[in-house]
């Protein structure tokens, strides 16, 4: 019996020492991906709540809004200097990724509730009007797509037009993969989420990437520029996939009311995406916003803005000329 007893309490004390050392070279590499990817932008204050931007340019007003597992630097990369030379460009953080906060009553480590797109959309309104925009064309990547139908869908009479870049728009079949629904989780929260920062090896990021931008590869520079060590960021990790993983119904009870949006919109959308499959959402959302007009863009996988640019660009052209601000 003392045997086992002893046992058990090496047992424990194991776990307990692994639980520590994991925590500390979490804490590590935070500190190390922080200070190499400090903030880009300014911060504005909305209701105790710091949201990361950056300002370039002059002309009418873009705002950018990055995808899952992504930050403002998506857009930094190639896109913000490609647009600022004829507009004024604000690219964001969404709230909990990069280096804006979370809300109160969201994030931290027992926490589980996650942001709305409507909340996400209202706080990066009150951050970008402190900036003097009143009448923008919200450009929205992916997950930033659903925060940017959410912003038009808050503010549909000072919204100037929409362009969605593979954006979640429309409720698909079946559930998101185990890893955010296990990460999106309490028990995700305080024990598989600190070990995929402190052990995550660097290939493995890089085959994420390549797997994200499948079937084109990463611009050169990409991922040196991007920082994915700052995704891997603990907080950052648990408010993506929790986000993420509760994002189908708030895009249930959106699309009900795409129909009521009048401002110019823009669809790109490449036939290759896995991820965010064009035929589950860019083809039906075309049809269920007045006017929409859908480029589909032939063997093109979910990073548009980066693989056909070209594309990317002329569609903010027709949004800004269709808004009658240029």
């Amino acid at each position: 019996m003392r045997s086992g007893r002893k046992a058990m309490v090496l047992l424990v004390l194991c776990g307990l020492a692994f639980f520590a050392f994991v925590q500390w070279r979490a804490a590590s590499h935070e500190a190390a991906a922080m200070d190499a990817y400090p903030p880009s932008g300014s911060f504005a204050e909305v209701d105790g709540t710091r949201i990361h931007l950056t300002v370039s340019g002059q002309g009418p007003d873009i705002i950018v809004i990055h995808g899952a597992s992504g930050s403002l630097r998506d857009a930094t990369f190639r896109l913000v200097g490609q647009l600022e030379k004829n507009h004024r460009v604000i690219a964001v953080d969404r709230p909990g990724m990069g280096w804006s906060e979370r809300p109160p009553g969201y994030g931290g480590v027992w926490n589980t509730a996650a942001e709305p797109p409507a909340l996400q959309a209202r706080l990066l309104q009150r951050a970008t009007d402190t900036l003097g925009v009143t009448n923008p064309v919200v450009v929205g990547h992916s997950y930033g797509g659903a925060v940017a139908l959410a912003w038009a869908l808050e503010r549909p009479d000072q919204t100037a037009g929409l362009v969605l870049l593979a954006a979640a728009s429309n409720p698909w079949p079946g559930s998101l993969g185990a890893l955010y629904q296990i990460n999106a989780s309490l028990a995700g929260s305080v024990f598989v989420i600190p070990l995929i920062t402190a052990l995550t090896p660097r290939g493995l990021v890089e085959d994420t990437v390549s797997t994200i931008f499948d079937p084109q590869e990463a611009p050169e520079g990409y991922l040196k520029h991007f920082g994915p060590e700052m995704t891997l960021r603990r907080n950052t990790m648990r408010a993506n996939a929790q986000q993420v993983n509760g994002l189908r119904p708030h895009i249930v009870e959106m699309s009900a009311r795409y129909n009521t949006l009048e401002m110019p919109v823009e669809i790109v959308h490449g036939t290759a995406d896995t991820i965010v499959p064009l035929h589950i959402h860019s083809e039906p959302l075309s049809g269920q916003i007045p006017g929409a007009v859908l480029t589909r863009l032939e063997g093109v996988g979910h990073m548009p803005q980066h693989v056909a640019s070209e594309a990317v660009l002329a569609a903010i052209d027709r949004a800004v000329a269709r808004a009658g601000l240029r």
